[in-house]
């Protein structure tokens, strides 16, 4: 039978973490983009559990860190959809392109 190791974990985190920096560079669409931000995140929370449970026994940094980048993360959502709906209402789109006159 097969065990999982760190390595397995760490794995997994870099492919969210490349999937999600190669989506931010590549859409267009803001929703895209948040989309890759938070593939980053949970890519960060995932090495985070590992490492706190292959590293650090009986110690809880890594998921109190992990809580922390989830509460990081409900509130640059909340913030970015209020800027997209502020751009898609001023510019009837959500082409970052053309966020340019949301200045002052």
């Amino acid at each position: 039978m097969a065990t999982i190791s760190l390595n397995h974990y760490l794995i997994v985190g870099a492919v969210l973490f490349c999937t999600g920096l190669f989506t931010m560079m590549t859409k267009r669409n803001a929703i895209g983009i948040l989309i890759g931000v938070e593939l980053v995140l949970n890519s960060v929370n995932v090495n985070l559990i590992a490492f706190d449970r292959y590293l650090g026994p009986n110690r809880m940094d890594g998921q109190l860190m992990a809580l922390f980048v989830i509460v990081l993360a409900a509130a640059e959502a909340a913030l970015a959809v209020g800027i997209c709906i502020n751009l898609y209402k001023n510019v009837a789109t959500v082409d970052v392109d053309r966020a340019t006159s949301l200045r002052g």
